[in-house]
């Protein structure tokens, strides 16, 4: 019996080709053709005033908070389920995270929560689109905007998503996206920051370019360029912006087959939901969806842990997915929860991710269901 893996990076056919034709090029280092190209197709698709390819979303969000103005002790909300990037950004310019909890339907952060997290010392918001779900940014935006505080998408697995027609990390000032090897569309490590703000422009582009203003003097703006403010090496080299451009060419096709597979495993398991064995993900009728991943919840965690060593002992492998940050060593150290994190610690225990990934066969996901409709009646 074969093995279904978790997740397997995806090949279009063209990278290699495309990595090649960079190194003929002669430039591999950053903001080469490849890199505006990418540049260029995620401003056409998401609508973004400047779209700036990084190294990873990490990087994105590390220059996110910079541009917010992050000072030590200044507060930033965030869920506490989400990845360390999402918070270690802030922590780097002293910031606070202020983690609050998520809703039990999409497992986004509950805007309801919101405003009571809000202090003198709160920057900024930073709604995470679990899943590739949207959080409820018209809520969300319209906190901030009473409050004056910055509006940071952490939209990593959100690439071909949308929220009442708007591509997630458009919405919000700044969004940040991920192309690491497990998201939709990959370069292995990879990452953008999606400017929405036209005042971030300038001081992005400085601040990519570890704090010049380099790109101001390719575009014939300045004589020379020099050292005008603090900043990184954030840019990814061409190879993998080429790797990546092969991706973007096939975006489409690469979701569809993605929903075509997650559609299979909604239905196949829709039974053991309604016998009340498992939950589903929950899709809110204003939001579109990329497949990023498929869930279950299960009871309770020892539950999903046997069912985990089940799959397991059929050469299926199922993960779980976030340790909750508040409860993490760097968290307690680092951030404050005010509230109650009852939601995100009962999903914590509960959530089981299943293999996704494009070049699954048609009988993957089948015998995935399978395994877990035999292991509800055992």
């Amino acid at each position: 019996m074969s093995r279904v893996s978790f997740n397997k990076p995806h090949l279009t056919g063209k990278e290699l080709h495309y990595i090649s034709e960079a190194h003929a090029l002669g430039q591999l280092s950053g903001d080469g053709p490849f890199t505006k190209r990418c540049n260029a197709w995620l401003e056409q698709h998401t609508g973004c005033r400047e779209a700036l390819l990084t190294h990873s979303c990490t990087a994105a969000l590390e220059m996110a908070a910079i541009l917010a103005d992050i000072q030590p002790g200044d507060e930033i909300i965030m869920p506490s389920y989400t990845f360390s990037s999402t918070a270690n950004a802030f922590v780097l310019r002293g910031g606070v995270p202020v983690f609050i909890d998520i809703r039990p339907d999409t497992l986004n952060i509950d805007e309801t929560k919101i405003e009571a997290a809000i202090t003198s010392r709160t920057k900024a918001i930073v709604p995470v689109h679990y899943a590739g779900v949207s959080c409820e940014m018209d809520a969300i935006m319209a906190i901030a905007d009473k409050h004056d505080l910055l509006v940071i998408e952490d939209a990593a697995q959100g690439v071909g998503s949308e929220y009442k027609g708007k591509p997630l990390g458009s919405i919000g000032h700044l969004g940040c996206l991920s192309f690491h090897e497990t998201k939709n569309i990959i370069a292995g490590e990879g990452g953008a920051l999606l400017i929405n703000d036209a005042r971030f422009i300038e001081r992005a582009e400085v601040i990519r370019e570890k704090g010049t203003n380099r790109s101001r003097f390719f575009r014939g703006e300045i004589d020379k360029y020099t050292w005008v403010d603090i900043g990184s090496s954030y840019l990814p080299g061409e190879i993998v912006a080429a790797f990546l451009w092969a991706q973007m060419e096939d975006a489409k096709g690469i979701t569809d087959r993605r929903l075509a597979i997650w559609e299979t495993y909604h239905s196949g398991l829709s039974g053991l939901e309604h016998d009340g064995a498992l939950r589903l993900p929950f899709i809110p009728a204003d939001c579109t969806h990329n497949a990023h991943m498929f869930y279950v919840l299960f009871a309770d965690l020892d539950e999903r842990t046997r069912a985990i060593e089940f799959l397991k002992r059929h050469e299926i492998t199922a993960v779980f997915h976030y340790i909750p940050l508040h409860s993490a060593p760097a968290g307690v150290r680092f951030g404050r929860a005010p509230g109650d994190m009852s939601v995100t610690n009962d999903a914590s225990d509960r959530l089981l991710r299943l293999p996704l990934y494009y070049d699954m066969s048609e009988a993957d996901p089948r015998r995935v269901i399978e395994t877990l409709v035999t292991f509800s009646r055992s």
